[in-house]
């Protein structure tokens, strides 16, 4: 087209720069400079009266014409130019294309091995002798997860025949259409993220395979009964170039990261601009520098990082430390210094429906994530995440629906230990730091459960792609972590983790091991020894510790403790022993088509009622045996759950786990219409369903909790005697927390002893 344009300008016709695009043609801007020195090495000659331009090149400029201010030449053909031959020196020229608004051209310096920004790409010619048998190698380090790797095809809208390398939620996909249908072949292994990883591709007609790090070939086909592939567009390499039509792809962005070998039908690519390379042109790349690790011999399975400039970084692996991971260091409370983090199995499907959290740090920055886990691996769907945003702890949770975020009242003190607790049921959570008061808030939207397959991660993170962008900070957390219990289990930090890097010595008094050949057990700046089983020598007594730095005077035992159970917990005696609730908006989340209870307790009786409601009778009439009721309780140290709905009983026990063990349990019961289930801490759930053709629950006397007035009367000889133990949560239809601790409601309660 540019030529067809000189041509008419040298023969003296006046023709306007398309500035539309239609059909096949494409849309040219003309970018007017500031004009170049003239030198022999011209881009453009003069020949048989045509201007031929040196298309390989990305910049040129007109150099001739006499433009009046403001006049661009594609205004002022006719007048602006005489109807003779032009010299093309330096002018840009972009073509159809959005993402050419900012960044820098490729210029003439050479790029042996480009690095990809996300929206830069190399265009290469079209692929020849190609449309029957195609084998492509490839080594590239990603930086993302998703991207288009490689793109050609037959025409510039992606219509037709075409070929496309994309990432795709880190894993690789080769699509490829012959004219009759797209095949896919995608990877059964993610890539390395920030590491150099190798890609085999073969396709001859239909048939296709791929080859992911040396791992296991992966094959595919495409549809229909053609079996070619016509490639007239260019190749494209880390991006899609000024390709349209992209909604054929579930990738739309180009590639982030760095390539540095590219073999297409046995042809090496050379990647700069031609003549010294096979590049025709490019944008937004620039230089790689992955390979400034070479000279970083990091020791004992450490891993190089660039880090901008000429530097590069070791990151240690758990148990290391030093320049070079040279220095073997004894890991008791892990410390987190900007680059470091620890890596978990993920919560998954343990938390989905709720979720305990307690973690014990000391932060020396006011901004940094201190634990994530997601959903996927592009940062999207259901995610949980606790950091720091100007000094103040923030929770953020997504169900799939919308993030809802936690904030503490007040920041937390630099350099000091502080305790955070953080409690989620369905919809509903709390975030509690120290002697804050207590935070609530309710996701948005109706989805409830949480799912968590990814990684959990401690302190930071290996790329801060992998965060929820509705997060507050990406910043890694620089400071110290003692504790963490997920789930009513503590974890331990250093002994169950999968990996981490750059984790040091916290300054405490364990690292000096006081405790022997027992366990330290830190406890803010002091710490406590836990025997193990067969200990040779006298393990030294709880109050044996030399605290590195005078503790406050509300760091003692006793104290951690009340601040870990800070809200008032009722305890039940088993006999007339129980909270009981009338009001309207306790009641319409039981007198309903649909119940669901969420409860944390724990009981040392094997028998007892949780929950009751149920219609009042006369102590002189019979009891009918189709009065509506719900309850739940122990039987024989297994949860029981019992409901009519009007026409007739339907009982769910669950035989799975004893309950009776004096330890906190986490159930839930829902009940849909006659269908019910039962599931104990995350586990397997067991369901059954109500006889008879009523669906609707109808009783009169409130909600009774822990036990209630005469059991054996009120629940019809069902439970002879409330629970014996504790209730700390209950929650109903997953965004109505019942208080628990008002003393309007309760008869006979006692505070729990944690």
């Amino acid at each position: 087209q540019l030529v067809r344009f000189c041509r008419d300008m040298c023969t003296g016709l006046s023709r306007k720069v398309p500035t539309e695009r239609t059909g096949r043609h494409r849309r040219l801007e003309v970018e007017p400079g500031r004009p170049a020195e003239r030198n022999p090495a011209r881009l453009a000659h003069c020949q048989n009266g045509v201007t031929h331009a040196r298309l390989n090149r990305l910049t040129a400029r007109i150099s001739s014409g006499h433009c009046n201010a403001g006049e661009s030449p594609a205004q002022m053909l006719n007048s602006c130019y005489e109807p003779n031959c032009l010299e093309l020196h330096l002018f840009t020229i972009w073509s159809v294309s959005k993402l050419h608004k900012k960044s820098t051209m490729l210029s003439e310096a050479e790029v042996r091995s480009p690095r990809f920004t996300g929206s830069g790409w190399l265009a290469f010619p079209a692929l020849r002798a190609a449309y029957k048998h195609v084998q492509l190698e490839l080594e590239f380090r990603p930086e993302a997860w998703d991207g288009v790797l490689l793109l050609a095809g037959e025409r510039d809208d992606l219509q037709g025949d075409f070929m496309a390398l994309i990432l795709h939620h880190g894993f690789i996909e080769f699509r490829f259409d012959c004219g009759s249908g797209v095949g896919t072949v995608r990877s059964t292994e993610t890539v390395k993220l920030n590491e150099w990883n190798t890609l085999s591709v073969y396709r001859h007609r239909w048939d296709a395979w791929i080859q992911l790090n040396q791992e296991k070939r992966v094959e595919g086909r495409s549809k229909g009964l053609f079996s070619r592939i016509t490639f007239r567009e260019p190749l494209f390499v880390g991006g899609p170039g000024n390709t349209t039509g992209l909604e054929r792809l579930p990738v739309r962005t180009g590639f982030k990261g760095c390539i540095r070998h590219l073999e297409a039908n046995e042809h090496h690519y050379r990647f700069p601009l031609a003549p010294q390379g096979d590049a025709a042109n490019g944008f937004d790349i620039e230089e790689c520098t992955a390979d400034r690790c070479s000279k970083v011999p990091c020791s004992h399975g450490g891993k190089c990082l660039t880090t901008g400039g000429d530097t590069a970084v070791c990151l240690c692996p758990l148990g290391y430390t030093g320049d070079l991971c040279e220095t073997r260091v004894d890991l008791q409370v892990p410390s987190f210094n900007g680059s470091s983090y620890l890596r978990y199995p993920g919560l998954a499907d343990t938390s989905l429906s709720w979720l305990e959290l307690f973690v014990t740090l000391k932060p020396t920055t006011p901004d940094g994530v201190i634990l994530y886990n997601g959903h996927h691996s592009d940062a999207t769907g259901d995610f949980i995440a606790l950091y720091l945003s100007s000094g103040h702890v923030q929770f953020t949770f997504d169900l799939g629906t919308g993030p809802a975020t936690l904030r503490s009242e007040n920041p937390v003190r630099l350099g000091e230990w502080v305790e955070v607790r953080v409690s989620r049921t369905g919809r509903l959570a709390s975030l509690e730091v120290e002697d804050d008061p207590a935070q609530e808030i309710l996701a948005p939207g109706a989805f409830t459960q949480l799912s968590l397959p990814l990684n959990l991660y401690l302190g930071g993170a290996p790329s801060s792609d992998m965060y929820s962008p509705k997060m507050k900070t990406t910043a890694s957390f620089v400071g110290c972590i003692q504790t963490i219990v997920l789930n009513n289990r503590e974890v331990g930090i250093l002994a169950e983790a999968l990996g981490g890097v750059n984790v040091g010595n916290c300054g405490h008094a364990c690292e000096a091991r006081p405790c022997g050949d027992a366990e330290c057990r830190p406890l803010r700046e002091r710490f406590t020894c836990r025997c193990r089983p067969g200990v040779p020598h006298p393990c030294p007594a709880p109050d044996d510790y030399t605290p590195l730095v005078p503790p406050p005077a509300r760091t003692s035992s006793n104290a951690v403790t009340s601040v870990r159970y800070e809200r008032a917990v009722p305890s039940f005696t088993g006999s007339e022993s129980y909270l009981h609730y009338n009001d309207a908006d306790t009641m319409k989340r039981i007198i309903s088509y649909r119940v669901d209870i969420n409860m944390r307790f724990r009981a040392s009786s094997s028998s007892g009622l949780l929950l009751w409601s149920g219609r009042q009778s006369d102590p002189q009439e019979q009891r009918d045996e189709n009065d509506d009721f719900l309850a739940l309780g122990l039987d024989h140290g297994y949860l029981t759950l019992a409901y009519n709905l009007g026409s007739g009983e339907a009982v769910l026990r669950y035989n799975l786990t004893r309950l009776d063990d004096d330890l906190w349990h986490r159930i839930r019961a829902v009940r849909n219409e006659q269908w019910a289930s039962l599931v104990v801490d995350s586990g397997t759930g067991v369901s059954a369903s109500s006889p008879g053709q009523l669906r609707q629950l109808n009783t009169d006397t409130g909600l009774y909790v822990g036990g209630a007035p005469d059991v054996v009367r009120t629940t019809g000889g069902r439970y002879a005697k409330g629970i014996v133990g504790c209730i700390s949560d209950l929650v109903l239809d997953s965004d109505f927390s019942v208080a628990l601790s008002s003393p309007a409601q309760a008869t006979n309660t006692h505070s729990c002893i944690p």
